[in-house]
């Protein structure tokens, strides 16, 4: 799959011309390699690091979506690896016990 399909598929960007962009910008990784065009191909097990904004995110591929579909079903395509918790108000009621 091409890596700015699975970008908007997994709802990482809002359109396909802005995953597009993204991935043509060269600041993405694909397995630690730079990413400099939109037709990259990913596959399952494959770790992409992706730039928004002012933080990185790093995930997992864990399946290859079939359509852009509910966030529910996007999110179970892929696996946080940055450590950092999903829910940021979740994060800040443990931080203050």
């Amino acid at each position: 799959m091409r890596v700015d399909k699975l970008l908007w598929y997994l709802r990482l960007a809002k359109t396909r011309p802005v995953a597009q962009a993204m991935a043509e910008e060269g600041h993405m990784r694909l397995n630690g390699r730079r990413i400099d065009r939109a037709h990259q191909k990913i596959t399952t097990g494959d770790v992409l690091t992706v730039p928004f904004g002012a933080s990185v995110r790093v995930i997992e591929v864990l399946a290859l979506p079939s359509r852009r579909g509910p966030a529910v079903e996007a999110q179970a395509c892929y696996r946080v690896l940055d450590g950092r918790p999903v829910d940021l108000i979740a994060a800040a009621n443990r931080n203050d016990a």
